[in-house]
């Protein structure tokens, strides 16, 4: 029988709900239309302005919705708009804002199109934001794809660079490999349970599919291994050191954070809420890997020079930490990841940034040695660096240490103790590369010196060039220095970080 169309129910929607979405989505198209007029001051302000305002927007509205408890779904059935999805996505914003700045003199925007990739970018921010709070299993793969196909160009958006191509080709083939595993995996998720929705598939297992069922256990598995490569969770992380090496450093620095958040946002989501009733089955599985990646992640960082490389390895080590959260299955489990993803945002934003600042202007672009004594010739941008290495560390006085302490915490009572001695002895190790890298800007003997600019040559029109402007970069600074300030402050006074960390916790109703 052929039902009218006319007899279809429409889906409920709570347009305020999706306003912060629709903000960024509406953004993405507007920029990518003004982009296409040409000027300087059209490319390198007015373009990057909006999109500013986009995720500014995105903000407000953000903290507008805001509300702690049972939320009702943004889309019947697809999305919802908890405190989860809203907290998780204002780290996407504040990552796609700091993005913006470090972006303004960057190569691939000139080689790319300002346009296209601030466009790009938004669409990406986009899909996190509808992965963040997917409600079915096709609104998830939907988001993971959104999330993934922008980055996959920006990362080879500087075209003349061999290995910013090489780094969007690998990202490409190993993304969509990791994708194709998901989605396998979703699909006999869906075979078991006979629902694509997350609320279905939680009332599913152990009432009409048994916990030890083997199709519901291989997705499971699968599904782990999907978002693993997203997460950089080892021993699914072999491709993050390259691409991240070889991507623009802002995107890079987008990346570590942005896509990351986005993939415990998830599995926050599906693991300890539509999941929760087998945790028993699936619980021991992701402490091993958390276990595994914090120590090949240390390890792998130990050996490196090229900082770009060291982030990517510590940001495995990182995920292991973040993973602990996931694991233990309860409420305060939640609340730690929260609140170090918010910490992690904070501490890889103001390492990148001097990463960016250093290597614009350093002919050793990224290698360690291009710290070398900038403790006495930039302090303003060494002591930012101080702190945030310090800060992955987990040293006092930092909102590292406040992070970590949440995360053992949530470890030792969710009956997990072996997760907090991990994080520990994952935190000693790290020490071997982080204090190395302060030591090369404290206690270098080598003057630095900026390269002089070319004569003339290097001056064409209105005395502006590429490589002058790259000089001239005191946002770079500015978010350093910014985010520094918020780390020391995030451990001087959490309680606000605190409290939204509490209040994205009592979105999941089904934990302890």
């Amino acid at each position: 029988m052929i039902v009218p169309f006319a007899d279809v129910p429409a889906p409920e929607i709570d347009y305020a709900a999706l306003s912060p979405l629709m903000a960024v989505l509406v953004g993405s198209i507007v920029v990518l239309m003004v982009g296409l007029v040409r000027g300087r001051a059209v490319q390198r302000v007015v373009v990057p302005a909006l999109t500013a305002v986009s995720l500014l927007a995105a903000i407000g509205l953000s903290i507008w919705i805001w509300e702690p408890g049972d939320q009702a779904p943004t889309v019947v059935g697809a999305l919802t708009a908890d405190t989860l999805a809203v907290g998780i996505s204002m780290i996407f914003y504040v990552a796609g804002l700091f993005a913006v700045l470090l972006s303004l003199r960057a190569t691939a925007v000139r080689e790319a199109g300002s346009g296209e990739y601030h466009s790009l970018l938004l669409a990406s921010i986009a899909g996190m934001v509808v992965l963040a709070g997917a409600e079915n299993l096709i609104v998830f793969f939907v988001g993971l794809e959104l999330l993934s196909i922008p980055l996959y160009v920006l990362c080879a958006t500087e075209l003349r660079r061999a290995t910013s191509l090489e780094s969007g080709l690998k990202y490409l083939v190993i993304g969509s490999v990791g994708s194709a595993t998901l989605l396998y995996g979703l699909a006999l998720i869906y075979g078991a349970a006979g629902t694509t929705s997350f609320e279905g598939i939680q009332r599913a297992i152990g009432e009409e599919v048994g916990l030890t069922d083997p199709l519901l256990l291989t997705g499971i598995a699968l599904s782990i291994t999907g978002l693993a490569f997203k997460a950089s969770v080892a021993p699914f992380h072999q491709w993050t050191p390259d691409v991240y090496q070889g991507a623009p450093t802002p995107i890079t620095s987008f990346m570590a954070v942005a896509t990351k958040a986005a993939a415990f946002a998830i599995l926050l989501r599906f693991f300890d809420d539509t999941l929760i009733n087998s945790q028993v089955e699936w619980a021991p599985a992701l402490a091993a890997l958390a276990i595994v990646t914090i120590i090949v992640g240390n390890v792998g960082a130990l050996t490196q020079r090229s900082l770009k490389r060291m982030l990517a390895w510590s940001g495995v080590g990182q995920a292991g930490y973040l993973l602990a959260g996931v694991v233990v299955g309860t409420r305060l489990g939640v609340q730690a990841t929260a609140f170090y993803l918010a910490v992690y945002l904070l501490m890889n934003v103001a390492a990148f940034s001097v990463v960016i600042a250093r290597e614009r202007v350093s002919e050793r672009g990224d290698d360690l040695s291009s710290l070398r004594d900038l403790g006495r010739a930039q302090p303003w941008l060494a002591w930012p660096m101080t702190i945030a290495m310090l800060a992955l560390a987990g040293f006092p006085l930092t909102g590292g240490f406040t992070g970590k302490f949440y995360l053992i915490d949530a470890s030792v009572s969710g009956d997990y103790t072996v997760l907090g001695i991990a994080i520990v002895v994952g935190s000693i190790i790290s020490l071997g590369y982080y204090l190395r890298v302060v030591a090369e800007m404290w206690l270098g003997s080598v003057d630095v010196q900026l390269p002089t600019l070319p004569a003339r040559r290097a001056r064409p029109v209105g005395g502006w060039s590429p490589e002058a402007d790259a000089r001239a970069q005191p946002e770079v600074t500015f978010v350093a220095v910014l985010c520094a300030v918020a780390i020391i402050a995030a451990f001087v006074y959490p309680d606000p970080l605190f409290d939204a960390a509490r209040d994205v916790g009592t979105s999941l109703s089904n934990l302890r």
